[in-house]
Order: structure tokens, then C-alpha cells, then sequence
């Protein structure tokens, strides 16, 4: 797959997500909708929250570096980085909406994610800058 489709791609299914979540709010009542209206909300929400921070943040990491080398490289580490924050705001909206979100357990979660994205991101095997 190449840079160019790869891009359409995650653009496109980025559009739908966030398509499919903006008419989960306007047509589902989380009063009345159940589990399953809850999970297309989440998931929908989990998956444009992914697509938006793969797709900007590494359009940011090209502009910056100017690197074609590294075009693999910087889309795996996006990916990587928008899977964790998709994580952690669904997380933080599923304690929110079971009124269990405090303060500290923000801070908590907060640690967390800076933890687990400080040990992905300084925990390499090879030292040597081309290594894919």
C-alpha cells in the first residue's frame, strides 16, 4: 500500500467515524438506547479520535522532519500514540459517565498514559536509526 492510499484510507474511514458518531448523538437516547447504543457510541467515538490523531499527527511528524526515510516509521509510532489517547479519553468518558471520575483518579489515569507512552517510545531494542 502506498503513503498516498494509505492516507485516503485512514481519511476516509475517519469521516465515517466521526459521521457515525455525530448520528449516534442526534438519533440515540442513552436513556433508552441500552448496551448497544452505548458501544456504537464508544466505538465510533474510540476509532475518529484514532483515525484524527494517526492522520494529523503524522502529517505534523512529516512537515517537521522531512524525512522519506522514515515515512513507516512515523506512521507506526502515530498509530501507536492515537491508540493511546483514544484509550485514555474512552476511558476517562466511560468513569465520567458511571460518576466514578474524580480529581485524583484523573490524575491517576493521567500518569498512566504518560507512563505507558514513555516506555513505548523510549524502549528500543536497536540502537541504529534505520532499523524499521
Amino acid at each position: 500500500m502506498s503513503l498516498r492510499q494509505y492516507l485516503m484510507t485512514m481519511a476516509a474511514a475517519t469521516a465515517l467515524s466521526w459521521s457515525v458518531w455525530i448520528l449516534t448523538i442526534f438519533y440515540f437516547d442513552p436513556n433508552t438506547v441500552g448496551a448497544i447504543g452505548l458501544f456504537i457510541f464508544y466505538i465510533s467515538l474510540f476509532l475518529s479520535i484514532l483515525g484524527t490523531v494517526s492522520t494529523i499527527g503524522f502529517l505534523i511528524r512529516m512537515k517537521l522532519t522531512q524525512n522519506d526515510e522514515l515515512v513507516f516509521r512515523h506512521i507506526k509510532k502515530t498509530f501507536k500514540q492515537g491508540f493511546i489517547l483514544s484509550v485514555f479519553v474512552i476511558t476517562t468518558l466511560m468513569l465520567l459517565q458511571h460518576n466514578l471520575l474524580t480529581w485524583w483518579n484523573f490524575v491517576l489515569l493521567s500518569a498512566l498514559y504518560l507512563f505507558i507512552e514513555g516506555i513505548i517510545f523510549t524502549n528500543r531494542k536497536h540502537q541504529n536509526h534505520n532499523y524499521v
